[in-house]
């Protein structure tokens, strides 16, 4: 068997492991090692336990990723997720489906200082999901505006997806993070777009909520200054060349954890659950990442990428035919397994076809991330739907039921994405 076939294997493999419910960074470290122990010998793939782990942790570049967990749990902890869906909820509440509108802008809003679609989608589940049931709020829109706007966690910057792809691409965290800024308000739009018609169509289905006064709404945006101060220094910081992603998120989490003494929230019980879930959540997402490293050494024994990107790259098409089905093919994945795994295990073999075809590869990585978003929300894994049905006890098929017009909306813009790269690449060009 040649390093090609050995290759395919692997990947057959891996499929197995993951469906036997293996934990997808160890099924991509065991599927690396034996693989490239196969290739190469025993000596070397030992070489590769005795020093990828050291390299990769090691790495700078890797320190980000636990900063911006922090920064979020010590937002969440302040109790910031609360003020800002008060505040959007004051500005639409009293519009058809304003308080699902408003759900979406708090997701976006929030996804700015979190950087994680899970903790968006739990937050304003417990938030949100009263409020709407107050108000008799159709159940499946009520759960649907929730789990797609939590979904928009992965794309507005801070993003730990992002971060990957960076460190995986050796593309810059800071022009990818500006890349994915105006597509993550774009889809909170099309979202509240989509709500706005559902309602019209269906009054019934979102019912205004009570009036308020011009004073009223300005005090009520008062309160979200914290949000508003900690998302300039960061981003403002990293877009302005002030900071580097790194240092930038060391001072967010700082400035969330002043917030949290300042708002009388830091007791040792929070102090405690902060630290401790944001080591959970990072002990998982690098145990991912050093699966993925020796996977993808493996790989590049293999030559598996490069000769599949010659092999499609001559094939007789249009080459966004090509980047369609790459796209389709993340999002199979995505209805299968977690998005940081999809990124990790196709991103290495797809990132040289890419190339190749003369594609942007901070625009391909913004389509990467939107794609996957998708698979947050798609049956039958849809994390995000898992943790909503957790926190509300909504049957899964009346969430799936609420999510359906939100998925027709996220492929609205992926077409517009594609149409126009100017969207994406507007932010990123103007830093040089």
């Amino acid at each position: 068997m040649g390093p090609s076939e050995a290759g395919f294997l692997g990947i057959f493999i891996m499929l197995i492991l993951l469906l036997l419910r293996m934990q997808i960074g160890i099924a991509m470290g065991l599927v690396g090692f034996f693989g490239f122990a196969y290739i190469t010998g025993w000596g070397p793939a030992f070489g590769i336990l005795k020093t990828v782990p050291y390299t990769t942790f090691a790495s700078n570049d890797l320190s980000v990723i636990p900063l911006f967990i922090l920064m979020g749990s010590f937002a969440f902890a302040a109790g910031m997720s609360e003020d800002l869906y008060r505040s959007v909820r004051t500005l639409f509440g009293n519009l058809r489906g304003g308080l699902a509108i408003a759900t979406v802008a708090a997701c976006a809003c929030f996804a700015a200082i979190s950087g994680s679609s899970l903790a968006t989608a739990a937050t304003l589940a417990k938030v949100a999901m009263p409020e709407m049931k107050k108000y008799n709020y159709d159940t499946a829109l009520a759960t649907g505006s929730i789990a797609a706007g939590g979904c928009i966690g992965i794309l507005i910057p801070p993003s730990v997806i992002l971060i990957i792809y960076g460190i995986i691409t050796e593309q810059s965290i800071g022009k990818l993070f500006m890349a994915g800024f105006i597509p993550g308000i774009l889809e909170a739009v099309f979202y509240i777009i989509t709500i706005m018609i559902l309602c019209r169509r269906n009054p019934a289905l979102g019912p205004p909520g009570p009036s308020t006064t011009a004073r009223e709404k300005f005090f009520s945006f008062l309160k979200t200054w914290q949000v508003i101060v900690l998302f300039l220094i960061v981003i403002g910081g990293i877009y302005s060349g002030i900071f580097t992603p790194t240092e930038a998120a060391g001072i967010g989490a700082f400035i969330a954890f002043l917030f949290t003494i300042f708002r009388g929230k830091m007791t040792w019980e929070n102090f405690k659950t902060t630290l401790t879930s944001t080591a959970s959540t990072t002990g998982m997402l690098f145990m991912i990442v050093l699966g993925a490293m020796i996977l993808g050494y493996f790989f590049s024994v293999t030559r598996l990428p490069f000769e599949l990107a010659t092999m499609v790259s001559e094939l007789p098409v249009n080459r966004y035919v090509i980047l369609i089905l790459i796209l389709l093919t993340l999002l199979l994945l995505g209805c299968l397994m977690d998005s940081m795994a999809i990124v990790l295990l196709t991103v290495p073999v797809f990132y040289p076809l890419i190339l190749q075809l003369n594609f942007e590869p901070i625009w391909f990585g913004i389509l990467v991330v939107r794609v996957t978003e998708m698979g947050l929300i798609t049956p039958p894994v849809g994390l995000n739907v898992f943790v909503i049905q957790g926190i509300t006890k909504v049957p899964m098929h009346t969430i799936f039921r609420g999510v359906t017009p939100f998925l027709i909306a996220d492929v609205a813009e992926i077409i517009l994405l594609i149409a126009i790269p100017q969207i994406t690449m507007f932010l990123p060009n103007l830093m040089g």
